[in-house]
């Protein structure tokens, strides 16, 4: 018979425990990774849902004043959309050099407001009769248009412009357009929030453009 070497076994007891510690770590890491995956998962499920809407309705100033009142709006940024010129300055689209218009691109949350509400607050906010142009602002880059973001949206706009123009209240043609949504360009830090950065300019620019009183004159009194 022979006999083995004690230290045989140590090797081999060596070697097996190196075989399970490296099974157990394998496994270990497996739990983690999952772990991991689960984590990113329930991290992404958890984030807020945001709708995105955009609207041209002259002075951006005033868009983006008329639409931070409603209820369930996250932010509103204004800026250029619809043109060929890379990154616009405000020179460079006021004077109506680009193919944009002045817009405002608003955040909302769904489960509080939706693109239909947005589409009927838009409405009155706007002289949805007159061509490029919204009170004292003349020009295509003051036109009044709805960009739609997705199928959906341009279907809610078609229909919503239809229905105004069913309705009857006005004799006159809805010469709001509609159309896809291009690259948004944010208009310079100092045209942002602008009603609230500087209040009395606002209030006396949107006064003598004569925004209100043309508003109540398209749209009456309790418009």
């Amino acid at each position: 018979m022979t006999i083995l070497n004690p230290s045989f076994f140590n090797k081999k007891a060596r070697g097996a425990l190196s075989i399970a510690l490296l099974i157990l770590a394998v496994f270990a890491a497996c739990g983690q990774s999952r772990a991991q995956n689960t984590a990113i998962v329930s991290k992404e499920r958890a984030a807020p849902v945001i709708g995105v809407a955009t609207f041209a309705g002259g002075c951006f100033w005033c868009t983006e004043s008329d639409f931070d009142k409603i209820p369930g709006v996250i932010s509103t940024t204004s800026g250029y959309i619809g043109g060929t010129v890379i990154n616009p300055t405000y020179e460079q689209v006021s004077a109506g050099k680009t193919g944009h218009v002045e817009a405002v691109q608003v955040r909302f949350d769904p489960a509080k407001t939706n693109f239909a509400k947005l589409l009927a607050a838009y409405w009155p906010t706007i002289d949805p009769l007159t061509p490029n142009r919204q009170f004292c602002d003349s020009g295509t880059q003051y036109r009044s248009v709805i960009f739609y973001h997705n199928a959906d949206q341009q279907q809610q706009a078609f229909a919503s412009k239809a229905a105004l123009a069913s309705s009857g209240r006005f004799t006159q043609p809805i010469v709001t357009e509609l159309l896809p949504a291009t690259a948004f360009y944010p208009a310079e830090e100092y045209h942002q929030d602008f009603h609230t950065k500087n209040p009395i300019r606002y209030k006396y620019y949107r006064y003598s453009c004569g925004r209100d009183a043309r508003l109540k004159q398209v749209w009456g009194k309790n418009n």
